[in-house]
């Protein structure tokens, strides 16, 4: 193999292990337990909104989508076929709506119920976006995330979006994407999150 050809294979697997780490269900099991934890008076209570968010969030929906590729229903669990994405979208954002439901109505701590809001939201767009075009969910959820923390938690978060254009290469590195539907779907994280996020929290 030449050395042009070694180059390439480190940059696929580069990008294939920043697409699984960086996934929406990943990040956003990592933003509610983050919130969860940074709002709760204890760690116990911490932990226990964690537990609820992440299964709403993160836990329910990565399952659903697990369920279609072992049923042979989806390509794979990055759902990189648009036609396939309308039923185990729409099944996630009901588990996310659920979520927010049992947040608000046991009186989870605001942050955290806002964060679901903004996942919540950008699953909406993403949704409804790909209806008609594949926009980057990988994208949208990562800028959507980071915005998220940086109005937060300050600016000193905003290096956070090195992490986002790290995972819009990766998308386009795999060709799972072209570079304006990252770039659509970053814009839309990042346009989503603070209005929802200061609304709520």
């Amino acid at each position: 193999m030449t050395a042009d050809g070694v180059a390439a294979g480190v940059d696929q697997r580069f990008a294939l292990a920043v697409t699984e780490v960086f996934a929406p269900p990943v990040l956003a099991a990592a933003m509610v337990v983050g919130f969860a934890l940074s709002g709760a008076g204890t760690l116990r209570t911490g932990t226990g909104w964690a537990l609820l968010a992440v299964l709403f969030t993160a836990a329910v929906p990565y399952a659903i989508v697990w369920a279609g590729v072992r049923r042979g229903h989806l390509t794979d669990h990055h759902i990189g076929v648009r036609e396939q994405r309308r039923a185990p979208l729409l099944l996630g954002l009901v588990s996310c709506l659920a979520g927010i439901g049992a947040l608000a109505g046991l009186g989870a701590p605001r942050p955290l119920t806002a964060v679901v809001v903004v996942l919540f939201t950008t699953g909406v767009v993403i949704t409804a976006v790909n209806q008609g075009w594949k926009l980057s969910a990988h994208a949208a959820v990562a800028a959507a995330s980071a915005e998220t923390l940086v109005i937060a938690f300050g600016q000193w978060m905003t290096p956070l979006f090195a992490v986002v254009a790290l995972v819009a290469w990766s998308r386009v590195r795999l060709g799972d994407h072209s570079p304006a539907q990252v770039v659509a779907g970053a814009i839309a994280g990042v346009v989503l999150a603070p209005p929802v996020y200061v609304l709520i929290a």
